[in-house]
This record gives C-alpha cells, structure tokens and sequence, in this order.
C-alpha cells in the first residue's frame, strides 16, 4: 500500500470521520496534544488576510469561514490585517495568504525563516502548518500558504472539506456534516504542483435538460436579451465555485443557445474574479462564443476563403475583449456548427488560418507579452488530427489537444518524438455526447472510474498533461465521474488499479455520512450501476440486445437489475431524511431508472416471442412493459421535484439523434378468451424460440410436421439444469403432470396447474447423479400432461406431448487433472493443475484467470478490477509496454490458459476493449494468439483508417463502440484434448476481457457464455 493511503486510514482511525477523497487528512473532531483550535468550546479561531492579496483569495476566504460556521454553528471573524495591526493580538488566529502576494505571508516568512522551498515557485502548490510566533505578539498562528491565487484557494477548499462540506454541497443537496468541535493537526496539509497543468469541464449538449433547469433557478423566465440564454452569472459563479472546490481550474462555458461574454456582461470578469481560467471549445477559435456570436454582429459565410477579413476582425474582437483576463486560446477553425470545413480546405489554408491568429496575439498583447507566452491550444479534434497527421503543424509553445472517439476511447496520445513540446499535450474527453452512432446524454451510464482511469493513465505514461478537459454535457447527472477525472488530474499518483474503488468508498462517506460497511455497498452498487449500463448505453438498448434464449442471459440481467435495485433501495431507507435527496440524485434514482429501462426492454422483447409462441402470459408481459414506461416518467417527476429541471428523451430512438419524446417499445398481444389451436397446453423448451406442440417455422426447417424437442445437459455445463415453460394457450385452465422414463432424471416440479390468473410455470430438468450415467450419451423422454380444468362448454380434450432429453456425460482425461474432476479453483490448485474444461460445446473463459502470466523486460499483464462488460479486464503494466516499446510478435509476456476439449476446436474469440490505435498511425493496437505450439497469430483488433477518421466497424448500432466490445475472431483448428491458449503482447494498451473458444456448441448471445467450470 502506498505511503499516502497509509497515513491516511492511520489518521482516520485515530479522528474517526474524514471527508476528503484522494488526500491525507490534517483535520480532526477532537483536541489531541498536537493539534490546533479551529472552533473549541464554541470559539472560533479568527480568519486573517492581508488586503493585498489576490481578490479571488478573498472571496474563497469568505466562503471558508462560511464552510466553518455551517460545520459548527461558530462564525468565526474574518479580518484584513497588517503584521503591525497584529502586534498586540494574543489569539492563535489562522493567517491565510499567498506566497509573493500576501505582505503578511511574506513578514511570517522572513520572521521565522519558514521553509516555504515546497510551494515557492510551484504551481497551485500550497502548504499549511502551526507556526510558533509567527509575528510578534501572537503565540501561534495556523498558517495556510499558496504558491499562487489558486494555490491558496485550493488549500481553503481543501480544508473545506476535511471539515465536512461537499464539493456538491448546493449542487446535489449533500448535507453538511456537523461538529461542535474543529481542529487541524499542527503539522497540517500540504499538496505539490497538480500532474495535470489546466484541469477542465466543458458544459455542451447542454439542451434541454442543463437549460430547462438553469431557467427554472437563475432567471425569472427571461434569458440574455441577445440569445435567451439562462447562463448568467448567477449560474456560473454557482459553477466557479464548484469547479474550485473539485480543485478545475478551467472551463469551456455552455455553447450551443449561449454566448458567455455576451449572455451576462459580468461572466468573464467574474470568471478571472474566482480564480477559473476560461477558453473556448474545439470549435470556437480565438475566445468567440462561435457561431452564436458570429451569427449575431458578423455578416458573410464562416469560411476563411471567401470571408477571410470579417472573420479576422471577429477573431481580433474576441481577443481584445480576453486580454484582461486568464484564458486559454483555441486556434485552427472547424466548419460552422461544429462539423468539417469544406472538403476543399487544404492545409495551406489552415496553416494561414493559425499564422493570422498568431498575428492577432501579438498585435493585441503587444510588447508586454511574449506570444510564446500566451497559453494556446490546438484541438486535434475529428478530422483536425487528420491534418495533423498529413503535415498540419503549430508553434512548439502550442498545446496539442488529442481527443477522444467521443465515446471514452483516445484517439491518439503523445509519440516519444512529440512529448518535448514546449507548449505540451492534453486529452480532450468525454462522458457523454451527441452524435454517431448514438446521442448518450441521459444518465451516468458510462464510465465510473475504471475506464477513465485506464485511458487517462495512459494520458499521464505518455505526458498529455498540459490540459485535461471533459465533456461533461449537463454536468447533471455525472457529478462523480467528473470529480474523479479532475481529481486524477489533480494528482494522478494516488491512484492504481487496486485501489481506484477506494475513490467511491471515500465519496459515499463524505456524500452520505456512511459508515465502512454501508459505504462499501455503495461501492458496489455503484460499480454495478455504471458496468450494467456500460455494457450498451440505454439509448442504444433494444428488446432483443440480450439474447432471449441463449444462457438465461436477457433473465439474468433483469435479476441483476432487481438485485441492484433491493440493495440501493435498503440503502436509501436507512439514510436519515437529510440525505436521501442527495442519495437519490446521485445514486438512487439512476438504478431506479436505468433498471425499469431495463427490464421494460427486455420484457418488450419476451414479449414479442411468447405472442410467437401462442402463449397467454404475452399479455401479462405487454401489461407489465407498458407500466414500466409509465413508471419511467413517475421517476424522472420524482428526480424534478429535487432539481426543477428537465430530462433527456432516452426510449425510442431509430437514429443517431434523440426523438421528440419518449415512445414504448412494440408490444403485442394474443386474444385472451380465443383457445390457440394445438390446444390447451403450450410447451417452450429452453434455448429456443420455437413452441409446441402445432407447426412453428422455429421447430425445424420445413417448419410443419416437425418432431418433438430435443434438450441437451452436459455434466460440465456451467448451468447445470435445463428448464421448460409449461403455458396457457388460451382461456382454459389446466392441471399438468410431467413424468420420465428415466430414474436419473430430477423433474421440478413434477406436476402443477396453470389458468389465466397464472399463465405459466417453469420446470426445470437436471440429473441426479452423473456418477450413475455411462460415459457420453444418455437418452431419455419426458411426457407432459395436461387436463383441462375448466368449467368452460368448449372443454379441451386432454393432451401430452414428449420432450426428448439427451445427457452428456463426459469425463477430464487423467493427464489433465490427475484422475479427479473438482468445481473448485481451491481443489484443483491443491493439485498443481488448473484449467477450464469444455461444457456444451464450449470454453469459456475470463482474461483475469490465466493459468499462467510471464513477465518480459519487466512487462506483464495486470488485471484491472471491476472492469469491463464483465468482471474485468487485463491489460500490460506498465502502460507503455518495455521503455516505451512494444513486442515482436511472438516475444512478449503471455498470459496462458490451460484448456481441455471433448470436441473438435472451430474457432476463437477474444473479446478486447474498443480502444483505438493511439500509438500513432505506425503503431496499430497489436496481441498475439498462440495455440499450443502452432503458429503465433499477430492480430488488430481496430483496423486501420485514414488520418482523421475512425474504422467503419467502429460506427453503427452493433459496432466498436455500440458493443462496448470488441469481437476479435481467431482461426483456431484442434482436435479434442488438452491444450493450451497464449495471448501474448505486441504493442501496449491492449485490454482484453474474455476469450471465448467454439467447440461445435457456441450460441449466439450479447455477453457470451458463462464463464466455464475449472479443473
């Protein structure tokens, strides 16, 4: 364990209750030999600053004190002073300042030769410490030094809350937790420069929901006079302060109905006021709110080649008007409404576009400022990397912005001859978005902390540091995902794979006042939330993307969504009524809504099937489908009354863009009081979408006169018993009897009634001793019976209809387990053998549990936690591979999975995350596949696309990223036996989740089979 997570959880075993996520804690509840009053015996200490100090640090100071008195109810005084005014000052006051700013700080410092090497210097560095006479005629003073404006701020925000206020104490109704007592520990806190330079969020897409609700709170119906925008400065020193609190520093404002400097005349100074450094997105060059403001006071078409002068003058306005400010310039210019330029711009064009802005630079600062020395961005953005890639370049000084896929995968990172840039590189990133292959916008679905800490990490391994901004679309509803990527930005170095979920355990303690035990449900709530709706967005969700008769699958997520709502649900009751409206937005309805989705889709999809399959209970299926859309509403109703705003459209869509409104899913229905023909009982055997008896095109392939079922257990399946639905058909009522001809056969239940009231019962059919069957086939016949019990005139005779069962018994051969067959990784590990077997024609397999993993020039492959569609992912550690290198194909450290077969090998699949080829165009994403000793197959997983663009496999409502997957399919020929698979590493940043070998039984499926039993 790290030293820092260390002398924290010491620390919190000591004081008990921390808030502070990612950091180690100087704040404590009760007086210990070295710690320092903040509030004791309901005095508080005073607060004090010297007024020469930044304007920013004041305000954070009043906001400080406030954050003191809504903790204990004590205010305490906030004071500008001088070290004269001081002298005669017996109280251990808290003396706040910034190093270089403060005249106050500077005395402290030159009074008691305080080492200040730590911060001075720095970049919103700050430290903080008790310091004995600190001036004269003061005892002792707690002393919190910045090494900059925002230094300083920090530091207050930081202590903030430590001492019990959320980041998200407004924005998600977080209560304040309360004490009467407050102290800090007199060696204090302490942070050094951030990993990332410019930590950011960019508001975009941000209608209708983010405006709706803006509207509702901070105007009284009326917008800008301009645009109608609610985005006044009202919200943003709302916004300010939270990004202060999360410790971002920098913001591209909404966009698309807004115009930041024009919307409120206050915005922009009120920006550099706070302490937030403000620029302009992708698509907006040179500090201009584009196209709202060009389309407001410029004339001509936004096209550099035809209107060349009115743009430049444009772009010199928005210049002069930033000048007094911090900002960040975006240069280079996209086509109007955030799409391509024409498709004859060329990159001499571009190369006069960045020529002229840096021109408008230079004239506006003038002689006081180095060009060299504004900060300047240039988003490589979609089709921009393209020119990039072709030749396109800008000053050193200037920061490249890599983007992602807009879907969480980076498109390209630093190449070691790219990472000595003066100006740097950044990742443009996303949580949510408009566009191909679909909007995803609706609720946190995504990515938790998992992914973005696989790929930012990346970001840091390969020094794109200078800037890190995230889409974060209405900021609402991804309060945590954008917390942790600015606090991986903040500091990138307390965070690993093994201890990422201490993120969330920290923020449900500080959110929801928890204690271990429940916190650690919420982890696992949470983690369970984000993987579910991860695996497909909601938007993206049909009735049939969960296979409805392939390995219980579309059953087994509806139980996973009812599971997950009973424990968020027991959480929720539990909180005191204060905190279940934060608990509620940030945890508690996302699973409530994103179940009833859900199960609403798939019970869409049963339903269409069953109404196939002439059974009655396609009714109940349609009644509960059209109650689940209705309950979407009641919940996002129950959402607005916490927040007053409005949600995304997110049932229905048929394109890449949201529909109007929500629609329910098609459903059907079969007539009620009409007896089906076959008669009154209707058998569905599991695994397929046929039904009998009567002529189903699904039974065989002439789809009539077709022979009974036939249903297969295999002794090694992972599901160890198979099931049939017996169902009404109709009106009339029914009692069953289901007998074997065989005793090994376990049939439960064995007999039943159903009706109208109780359209359906499931029965399932397992072998009660496989050590009683002979090796291989074992073949028997189940006769179900059905006797009408209805009083009804048009009584149905009396029916029974056969269902062959045909048991596979197989048995390991000696070699590969040494004679005995366990279901326990404990046993077979007691052993020395471990591996997976065969089952129903299949081996399948989780990356994680390699048999074997080698280490190559101190390379290997690390698993990472609770990541992926399933449990996991695994990926090469370190992130850049053998010094920056990659592997020839063949050498690199291996995983190896010990495999037995009763069937001939047809194929393989590896399953690996949709990461792009961000090694740079000469370093595709490459992993080897080696089958025993035969050839290593070098395989992409992402094919290679032009500069600019991404694969066509990536797009579409089943590609890369729909799927969340990629499906990468091996040729693989064996015969049965023992074997062994070899993933092997070629280039780094390959993840891989599954692996999944066909041995004659594969079905089709989203997830693919469960995970195979081992030996």
């Amino acid at each position: 364990m790290c030293q820092w997570l260390t002398q924290l959880l010491l620390l919190y075993a000591l004081v008990g209750e921390v808030y502070a996520i990612g950091q180690a804690t100087c704040v404590l509840f009760e007086s210990t030999s070295s710690s320092f009053p903040v509030v004791s015996r309901g005095s508080a200490a005073p607060v004090i600053l010297s007024s020469d100090d930044w304007p920013g640090v004041h305000r954070a100071a009043s906001d400080f004190v406030a954050d003191i008195q809504r903790v204990t109810q004590v205010k305490p005084s906030l004071t500008n002073a001088t070290s004269s005014s001081l002298q005669k000052t017996t109280s251990r006051p808290i003396i706040i300042g910034t190093l270089g700013k403060s005249s106050l700080i500077e005395k402290i410092v030159n009074n008691t030769q305080l080492d200040v090497s730590s911060v001075r210097g720095q970049w919103e560095a700050f430290m903080a410490r008790e310091v004995k006479e600190p001036l004269p005629g003061i005892d002792s003073a707690y002393v919190i030094i910045g090494a900059d404006k925002r230094g300083t701020i920090f530091a207050l925000y930081d202590h903030s809350e430590q001492f019990g206020v959320s980041p998200w104490y407004w924005w998600a109704d977080v209560p304040i937790k309360k004490h009467a007592e407050l102290f800090v520990d007199s060696s204090g806190c302490s942070h050094g420069s951030p990993t990332v330079k410019y930590r950011g969020i960019f508001l975009n897409d941000e209608q209708p929901a983010l405006q709706s609700w803006a509207a509702e709170r901070f105007t009284n119906g009326t917008g800008a006079a301009l645009t109608g925008s609610p985005f006044n400065r009202f919200f943003y020193t709302k916004l300010f302060e939270l990004m202060l609190r999360i410790k971002s520093n920098y913001l591209w404002p909404a966009i698309w109905s807004s115009a930041f400097a024009i919307d409120n005349s206050q915005n922009q100074p009120l920006a550099d006021y706070y302490g937030v450094v403000m620029g302009t997105s992708h698509q907006e060059p040179m500090m201009r709110s584009t196209p709202i403001e060009f389309n407001l006071f410029e004339h001509g078409d936004w096209n550099y080649t035809t209107n060349a002068q009115n743009i430049y003058n444009y772009w010199v306005d928005g210049t002069k008007r930033a000048k007094p400010f911090e900002s960040i310039f975006t240069l280079g210019m996209r086509g109007a409404g955030d799409l391509p330029l024409s498709e004859t711009t060329n990159i001499d064009l571009l190369e006069k576009v960045i020529a002229d802005q840096t021109q408008i630079l230079g004239a506006v600062f003038g002689n006081d400022t180095e060009v060299s020395a504004i900060p300047q961005i240039w988003a490589l953005y979609k089709e921009v990397e393209g020119y990039y890639e072709d030749g396109l370049r800008v000053p050193d000084y200037v920061t490249l912005l890599w983007s992602d896929d807009n879907w969480g995968n980076v498109r390209r990172y630093p190449t070691q001859s790219e990472r000595n840039r003066t100006g740097g590189a950044g990742v443009y990133y996303h949580v949510c978005t408009v566009g191909d292959p679909r909007d995803y916008k609706w609720i946190a679905v995504s990515f938790e902390v998992d992914p973005i800490y696989e790929q930012m990490s990346l970001a840091v391994d390969r020094v794109a540091t200078r800037v890190w901004i995230l889409n974060v679309g209405d900021l609402k509803p991804y309060e945590r995902e954008t917390e942790f990527f600015i606090t991986l930005g903040w500091n990138s170095t307390r965070w690993n794979p093994d201890n990422l979920h201490s993120f969330v355990t920290a923020w449900a303690q500080r959110e929801f006042d928890m204690n271990d035990a429940d916190a650690s449900r919420v982890v696992e709530v949470v983690a369970n939330l984000t993987r579910f709706n991860a695996r497909r967005k909601p938007e993206l969700l049909n009735s049939t993307t969960y296979s409805l008769i392939s390995y219980r699958e579309a059953e087994q997520i509806i139980t996973e969504w009812q599971n997950l709502e009973t424990a968020s649900t027991s959480l929720y009751n539990k909180l005191p009524s204060s905190t279940k409206p934060a608990f509620f937005q940030l945890v508690h309805h996302p699973v409530l809504a994103s179940s009833n989705l859900g199960q609403m889709l798939i019970k869409a999809g049963m339903n269409n099937l069953r109404a196939s399959q002439a059974r009655l209970s396609t009714n109940n299926l349609a009644d509960e489908v059209e109650q689940a859309f209705e309950h979407d509403f009641d919940l996002e109703e129950q959402y607005h009354q916490l927040l007053n705003g409005a949600s995304d459209i997110h049932i229905g869509y048929y394109y890449w863009q949201q529909p109007m409104t929500n629609t329910m899913p098609v459903i059907t229905r079969v007539q009620s009081r009409k007896q089906a023909l076959p008669g009154v009982m209707r058998i569905a055997p599991e695994g397929t979408v046929a039904a009998w008896p009567g002529d189903n095109p699904n039974q065989c392939a002439q789809g009539f006169s077709c022979p009974p079922p036939t249903m297969m257990i295999d002794s090694l399946d992972p599901i160890p018993n198979k099931f049939v639905d017996v169902g009404a058909s109709g009106p009339a009522s029914f009692t069953f009897t289901v007998k074997s001809n065989a005793s090994w056969l376990e049939v439960s239940p064995s007999s039943g009634s159903v009706s109208p009231k109780s359209p359906e019962t499931r029965v399932f059919i397992s072998v009660k001793n496989w050590n009683e069957l002979s090796e291989g086939m074992n073949a028997a016949t189940l006769t179900f019976t059905a006797i009408d019990t209805s009083n009804s005139k048009q009584k149905q005779p009396s029916m029974s209809f056969p269902v062959n069962i045909q048991a596979v018994r197989n048995t390991v051969a000696r070699e590969f387990t040494g004679g005995l067959l366990f279901n326990a990784l404990f046993w077979a590990a007691l052993m020395g053998e471990i591996g997976f077997v065969e089952g129903a024609g299949v081996v399948s397999i989780e990356a994680a549990h390699a048999t074997r993993n080698s280490t190559v020039s101190g390379v290997f492959w690390r698993e990472l936690p609770g990541y992926g569609r399933t449990i996991s992912g695994v990926t090469p550690w370190p992130r850049t591979g053998a010094s920056d290198n990659g592997f020839p194909n063949g050498s690199g450290p291996t995983l190896e999975y010990d495999f037995f077969t009763f069937n001939p090998i047809r194929q393989a699949t590896v399953f690996v995350s949709p990461s792009l080829n961000a090694n740079g165009q000469d370093r595709p994403l490459l992993f080897s596949v080696q089958l025993d000793d035969g050839n290593v197959q070098q395989l992409q997983p992402i094919p290679s696309a032009p500069s600019g663009s991404l694969p066509q496999a990536w797009n579409g409502v089943d590609g890369f990223v729909a799927n969340a997957m990629v499906a990468v399919k091996v040729p693989l020929q064996a015969q049965p036996g023992k074997h062994t698979l070899k993933i092997g590493m070629i280039e780094p940043a390959v993840v891989v989740q599954k692996i999944v070998i066909d041995a004659g039984g594969l079905k089709p499926s989203y997830l693919g089979p469960p995970e195979s039993m081992m030996v």
